[in-house]
């Protein structure tokens, strides 16, 4: 009993101070059926940041960064809720403070931005007027950042060219309790974001929470997701809590596109991680590359 103890107590050391601590790379190499042969492209995703002091302050924003860096992606992409997801905490960081080191952010093809439920619903003002532009878009534009909601841009590389998509965040708003059924409102429009394609090059689809995967066409290549977290707490490849269901919790799957979703980097509810480290997400693409790695 002694030693279940200890370990209890050990574990759960382990899973307060992984927010703090820990940061690894979880790289994906995927050859999606119509990506072109000549097109090798490294993408670097950060998702789920959560910021606030003391789980994930500026030093530590400043510390991903330049991991990401260092990994020399062709483009990097930010896949939303960089406002903190719980109340734990010492300080909420200022949404222009975490966006300013997240400008030092540096890649050939630039970096671009989607925004998270939590980049919402912590924006009191647009809850309440039922619009935006968020507080959390306007500090990334300020940053020179460009922030997607249902739109496009077209990148090219090796004189290929491809497009990459952001979508609206799915649960932008969550109506008064007064009104039942209580239902979350997005602010997502796939079909007009698909709609501003105007080519038949591969597609790449930033969304930050994972589940529009189900209406998601083989005419995307690619969609790189956070929310999940990976639960947060994942055990034999099984999270216990996964707020898009089991399937589209965590990694690579295979569907009518490939889906990558990462595990993010902060937390929500509680700051405790357990068998789901932080981590920044590499994906390369290109025929080369083995479908999993």
């Amino acid at each position: 009993m002694g030693g279940l103890g200890a370990l209890g107590v050990s574990t759960t050391a382990y899973g307060f101070s992984a927010p703090v601590v820990r940061l690894r790379v979880a790289r994906y190499h995927i050859s999606p059926p119509k990506w072109p042969a000549g097109l090798p492209l490294r993408i670097a995703a950060i998702a789920d940041l959560h910021a606030c002091d003391p789980w994930m302050s500026l030093d530590r924003i400043a510390a991903i960064v330049e991991r990401t860096n260092a990994l020399t992606p062709d483009v990097i992409v930010l896949l939303g809720d960089y406002v903190a997801g719980h109340r734990h905490v010492t300080r909420f960081i200022p949404a222009e403070e975490w966006a300013g080191v997240l400008a030092g952010l540096k890649a050939p093809l630039g970096v671009h931005a989607v925004l998270g439920n939590h980049d919402w619903w912590d924006d009191k003002t647009v809850q309440r007027e039922g619009q935006g532009p968020t507080v959390a878009r306007r500090a990334l534009e300020a940053a020179g950042i460009p922030v997607y909601e249902n739109d496009v841009a077209r990148l090219s590389k090796n004189g290929h060219r491809f497009w990459l998509a952001g979508l609206g965040d799915q649960l932008a708003y969550m109506p008064a309790r007064r009104f039942r059924p209580l239902k979350r409102i997005g602010v997502d429009d796939l079909g007009a974001t698909l709609a501003k394609v105007s080519d038949d090059a591969p597609v790449i689809l930033m969304a930050h929470e994972p589940d529009i995967a189900s209406r998601v066409t083989s005419r995307v290549a690619l969609q790189l997701s956070g929310h999940t977290h990976g639960g947060q707490v994942r055990m034999l490849g099984w999270s216990p809590i996964s707020p898009s269901g089991q399937q589209l919790a965590y990694g690579h799957i295979r569907g009518k596109c490939d889906v990558v979703v990462s595990g993010g980097l902060g937390c929500s509810i509680m700051p405790f991680r357990l068998g789901v480290p932080p981590e920044i997400v590499l994906v390369t693409l290109g025929s080369a590359a083995p479908a999993v790695a």
